[in-house]
């Protein structure tokens, strides 16, 4: 049997600190929000931040008046407030959703907890550590890989350029290579090279494959054939349930798969 242990630190213990809203406030909802600063050597928390809902449309916007009427040592990512940067992705309710284009009145009633983006490192709070997950999406090598610069441009037809459609609107938020278990277990070595390299990577991979101006197929074909970078992708599709962008990167995952299939069929 697999043998799991946890993170030193890494598991939330104890009571966390109550926030109650301002006297007077009007509607109120509690918002229970992960704490944790590894620099202090202590466990993860839990706060209940009472939050005066005036204002408050987004999750997103929750936050901003917890940091800055409420608790100013909160730590969490956020740039857009669009759903273009992925920053703010977060677990939310128990989903992987960006807090910027999550309504309150979304999540149904009751607290709404919030933590960080599943298992990955946490830098601090709702901040995590995503060098790795970037590290893997430029093992792909996400660039158009082409001879010369021609005279004019590449051309490209506007069915090959549809193939595109649902690949380049990917913001690398995270959210879909977090909610995957196959990810989970399979997604942190060390090594981009000789790790499962996710949805959202390999999603990433599948656009430049794709694309009919790129010319180095075989060569980003090799670069994913082996037992994990490609191979431990089950189709689980939690990557789909959440992308805050309605992309599927489990059929993209697919679809190299059955180019790596046609190529040793040749």
């Amino acid at each position: 049997m697999v043998q799991l242990t946890l993170p030193k630190n890494s598991q939330v213990t104890g009571a966390g600190r109550r926030f109650p809203a301002a006297a007077g406030a009007g509607e109120t909802r509690v918002f229970k929000v992960y704490r944790y600063d590894p620099s202090t050597g202590e466990n993860p928390r839990v706060d209940s931040y009472e939050v005066n809902m005036a204002g408050v449309t987004m999750v997103l916007d929750a936050l901003f008046k917890i940091k800055n009427e409420m608790d100013s040592s909160l730590a969490f990512r956020r740039s857009c407030r669009e759903g273009i940067c992925g920053s703010c992705s977060m677990n939310i309710n128990g989903v992987n959703r960006l807090a910027c284009t999550t309504g309150v009145d979304e999540i149904g009633g009751g607290d709404v907890t919030i933590f960080p983006l599943p298992s990955q490192p946490v830098i601090k709070d709702l901040v995590p550590d995503l060098d790795n997950f970037f590290a893997q999406h430029a093992y792909i090598e996400p660039f158009l890989k082409a001879g010369p610069d021609p005279d004019k441009e590449r051309r490209q037809s506007p069915a090959e350029r549809a193939k595109l459609d649902g690949l380049y609107e990917c913001i690398l938020c995270a959210c879909c290579s977090t909610s995957c278990p196959s990810y989970w277990w399979n997604g942190r070595k060390g090594d981009p090279s000789e790790e499962y390299l996710g949805p959202a990577a390999l999603l990433q991979a599948w656009r430049w494959l794709a694309d009919s101006r790129d010319e180095e197929k075989n060569q980003r074909l090799d670069r994913l054939e082996d037992d994990f970078k490609l191979y431990r992708c089950h189709t689980i599709m939690n990557c789909a349930q959440v992308c805050p962008k309605g992309l599927n990167p489990a059929k993209a995952i697919a679809e190299v798969k059955k180019m790596m299939v046609a190529r040793a069929g040749k």
